[in-house]
């Protein structure tokens, strides 16, 4: 065997196997994947970063238009507040924590005015307005102003307000009253009553000076008048006001209902509705009555004339009709009303003259009576009740028969329903010749057999919270730890430093040169009996194989030496 070079290594120390001469061993395609890896780790870490430092943002303003949308991004630069806007620009959107601040910082420089111009415009006068600007201005002002306090309310989405301002002159006769026509846009699902009506009309006529309250209109979007007229001309057909006075009347009989049954069947085991026929025509009736003749003590008199006249005794007129009915006997004379009939001796001595020395006369008499007569006048009000209708549906009963096991439902018995209709009916002022109407059902009521399951551990909204509040931190931890040990790991892994030997024999200093551990394929070693003792060649060139199977690099640059004959 040739003889070998010796080349004199000092042995590695602890401070140059480090990462650095590490990372120096590793062959391009560990150092690419190393490099890889690195850069991963440092995306998922800026990620992570800018992710925890980017606020959260909160919607500022919505549906604004384009105007205000300018002027508050314009102040919120002034203000070095960052901002974004949504998908579609319906809204601007801040951080979370300065939503509040930045909303008041806002107010008091007016913003979002909502398209709707006040006094400012005064403030803004400019040098050589003519008088009929200034009035313009003034009168757009008030309208302005008229139209933010009108949306205020809560039921008010948008409005609009017009003012007819006519110029006044100095003839009183020739003076024009002013008037005002309001435009009201609702959110959808609510309306406006009479009073919050009357109260947009007083508001609007209390702030122009001269203008009367029934100069004022009021008009929905849908180009419908809100506001009566003068006259009252609307009040004739049903209006909101007479269905709010039915369902008052509805639900006061429905909730008198339940407040009495349901302490005897229980709490919702008992339905009602009430239907009530409410008649608000306002009608007006006369009768006048003539009664029979009464007798003259019921009668009363009106007037009364008597006349009397006597004869003189020398000069009596002849008395009677020629004929045959002068020689027949008087009839008994016709009694008057108030008196009874003379008798027949004093009707003869009356008509015979010369009887008894009397002389003839005449007497009259005239009464008249009052005629019997009755007037009467019924004047019917409004809102009276023509008829009620009462439903309810009553549900059964649960009675435990035996102690232990669920209570079993049971119908109630006819005395039970008869005895709640009866209730019922006093409840409601039932009255047969008014046509009312009340029906008792009772029947089981349909429940959902399966209670309310408990909400699962991970659905409740605490966990889920806490989930998205703990989930990116973890989420970047996993990925981090996964990294490392799927990719730094074996590359650092594939190459281990040599362990240092303990006593360098001579000729043996080019193991030093090995710096990490690379698992190579070799060939078995030949099996040596146990009984003989290794030589000193074998020893040497098993030791040569452990050098060439641990250090190939230093073996190669020793065999690369000896070929260059160096």
């Amino acid at each position: 065997m040739s003889a070998v070079a010796e080349v004199p290594v000092t042995p590695p120390s602890a401070a140059s196997a480090g990462w650095q001469q590490r990372l120096a061993m590793l062959d391009r395609g560990a150092r690419m994947r190393l490099a890889a890896a690195a850069l991963l780790l440092l995306g998922v870490l800026a990620a992570a970063f800018f992710y925890g430092r980017s606020p959260d943002y909160r919607v500022l303003f919505s549906g604004l238009n384009d105007k205000d949308g300018g002027a508050i991004v314009a102040q919120l630069t002034t203000m070095n507040v960052p901002y974004k806007y949504t998908e579609g620009g319906g809204a601007i959107m801040v951080p979370a924590n300065r939503v509040h601040d930045v909303r008041l910082r806002l107010a008091t420089q007016g913003l979002p005015k909502g398209s709707v111009t006040g006094f400012e415009l005064m403030e803004t006068s400019r040098f050589g307005v003519t008088q009929f600007q200034e009035r313009l201005n003034f009168q757009r002002g008030l309208e302005g102003e008229l139209t933010r306090s009108i949306q205020a309310l809560g039921s008010v989405q948008s409005a609009r307000v017009h003012l007819a301002l006519p110029n006044q002159n100095g003839f009183f006769r020739e003076q024009q009253k002013p008037s005002a026509s309001v435009l009201l846009s609702l959110y959808p699902g609510r309306m406006l009553d009479r009073a919050q009506l009357a109260g947009i009309v007083h508001l609007v006529a209390s702030s122009v000076p001269e203008l009367a309250p029934s100069a004022v209109s009021v008009l929905d979007d849908t180009g419908k008048l809100l506001s009566q007229s003068p006259d009252g001309g609307g009040s004739n057909g049903v209006d909101a006001q007479q269905l709010a006075y039915v369902q008052q009347i509805e639900q006061q009989y429905t909730r008198r209902i339940l407040d009495l049954l349901e302490p005897v069947v229980g709490k919702n085991n008992v339905k009602a509705q009430v239907t009530a026929e409410v008649d608000f025509n306002q009608t007006e009736s006369t009768v006048e009555q003539h009664r029979p003749n009464l007798s003259p003590d019921a009668s009363a008199v009106r007037s009364q004339q008597i006349v009397e006249s006597s004869g003189d005794k020398g000069t009596q007129p002849p008395m009677g009709v020629p004929g045959a009915v002068s020689n027949q006997p008087p009839q008994g004379s016709t009694a008057p009303i108030n008196g009874a009939n003379p008798p027949p001796a004093a009707a003869n001595a009356q008509q015979q003259p010369g009887a008894a020395g009397q002389v003839p006369g005449k007497r009259e008499s005239i009464t008249n009576y009052e005629v019997d007569k009755t007037t009467r006048v019924t004047r019917g009000g409004m809102g009276a009740i023509k008829r009620v209708n009462a439903a309810v549906v009553v549900n059964y009963q649960s009675v435990t028969e035996e102690a232990g096991k669920p209570p079993v439902s049971k119908a109630l018995t006819p005395e039970q329903v008869e005895q709640m209709t009866a209730l019922v009916r006093e409840t409601i002022g039932y009255n047969k010749d008014r046509g009312d109407s009340v029906n008792l059902m009772n029947t089981p009521f349909l429940t959902d057999a399966a209670p309310a399951a408990d909400l699962p551990l991970w659905k409740q909204p605490e966990v889920v919270e806490l989930a998205k509040s703990l989930g990116w931190p973890v989420g970047v931890s996993l990925a981090v730890a996964l990294l490392l040990l799927g990719l730094v790991r074996p590359v650092l892994k594939g190459r281990k430093p040599a362990t240092p030997a303990q006593e360098p024999a001579p000729g043996d200093q080019l193991s030093a040169i090995a710096a990490e551990d690379l698992e190579r394929p070799a060939l078995p070693a030949p099996q040596q009996p146990q009984d003989l003792q290794p030589t000193a060649e074998q020893l040497r060139l098993e030791e040569a194989r452990r050098l060439a199977r641990d250090n190939p690099i230093a073996v190669a640059n020793i065999i690369k030496t000896w070929v260059n004959g160096e």
